[in-house]
């Protein structure tokens, strides 16, 4: 049973008034706050008073000063106020009371049980309240933290990007470039699969090089990324548009630093009648890492422009 840390007034009150009916007599009270584990130093006075002169005081007066001094010791007598409690509402044995203080005595005792009980609901009441609280409150926390880390991601993604203008070696560019868009893509929960090559079988050696590939919403993506200055022409994108038609269901996304030619920008509008063809400049994802956005919902716009208006080169950033 969860009793409460300290007796408030009404049910000091109704202890006051039970225990000296269930004792008979006040050595019958003392023992009962002994069983009870009181210390003999609460209550040594009143010990010798019924000892040495009976009649100086009464079961009520001793209840309530013992009571009162269990209260006021505060924490150091918890223990020892719940026991007391504890005996009360536990209480069946009603044939110690004088005869005619048994009905009062049932009454009261239920009273307190019913006290008790309305307390200790509100204190669980309180308890599940103060625990929902701080679990939103390290939710919240949690919540804060995994923002601050993804952040914290963006930032050393967007400083590693701008790194790349200082690279002058144009392939190790392009492998820097993979690495740090596959890290994008990861910090916004889309899957990557990394570069990779395709072997003939028949030992031909590489047939099929592919820059990597993303899934996001259900849908495969084969991924074509490219640092020219010039822009992309339709010799260009059409390499990787027979990489995503030999694969059923495949999708296609290039993400180029230069722009495209209204050419390949056309083949990959014609392409739309087959396959969903993003195209991507790599300013773009410049502006994307500026604001904060997220890369699978600028992606997604991309997609619902190219299926919905047939446009390929949205530019969800100008």
């Amino acid at each position: 049973m969860n009793i409460i840390h300290h007796y408030p007034p009404e049910l000091l009150n109704l202890l006051v008034d039970t225990i000296p009916l269930l004792c008979r007599t006040k050595r019958d009270v003392l023992v009962f706050f002994q069983g009870a584990g009181v210390p003999t130093g609460v209550m040594a006075d009143y010990q010798h008073k019924v000892a040495v002169a009976r009649d100086s005081v009464n079961k009520y007066e001793i209840t309530r000063e013992v009571l009162v001094r269990l209260n006021d010791r505060g924490e150091t007598t918890l223990r020892e106020r719940r026991e007391v409690l504890k005996r009360v509402v536990e209480w069946e044995d009603f044939s110690t009371c004088w005869p005619g203080d048994q009905l009062k005595a049932k009454g009261l005792v239920a009273e307190i049980r019913r006290v008790v009980e309305v307390k200790d609901s509100f204190g669980r009441m309180r308890q599940e309240q103060e625990a929902e609280r701080k679990e939103r409150r390290d939710e919240d926390k949690k919540r804060v933290t995994a923002q601050n880390e993804h952040r914290a991601k963006l930032e050393r993604v967007k400083s590693d990007l701008y790194a790349l203008f200082g690279d002058s070696n144009p392939h190790q560019r392009g492998k820097q470039l993979e690495s740090v868009l596959n890290r994008l893509f990861q910090t916004a929960g889309i899957s990557i699969r990394e570069a990779f090559e395709r072997v003939s079988p028949n030992g031909e050696g590489v047939i099929e090089q592919i820059d990597g590939g993303i899934e996001m919403d259900g849908e495969i993506y084969l991924v074509e990324m490219k640092w020219w200055q010039s822009p992309l022409g339709p010799g260009e994108v059409a390499q990787h548009l027979v990489r995503v038609y030999n694969r059923h269901g495949a999708r296609g996304l290039f993400i180029s630093y230069s722009d495209y030619t209204e050419a390949a920008i056309g083949n990959c509008r014609d392409a739309l009648s087959q396959r969903v063809i993003v195209l991507c400049k790599l300013h773009e994802i410049f502006r994307l890492l500026e604001r904060g956005d997220d890369m699978a919902e600028f992606l997604r716009k991309k997609v619902r422009a190219a299926v919905m208006d047939k446009n390929p080169h949205h530019l969800v950033y100008s």
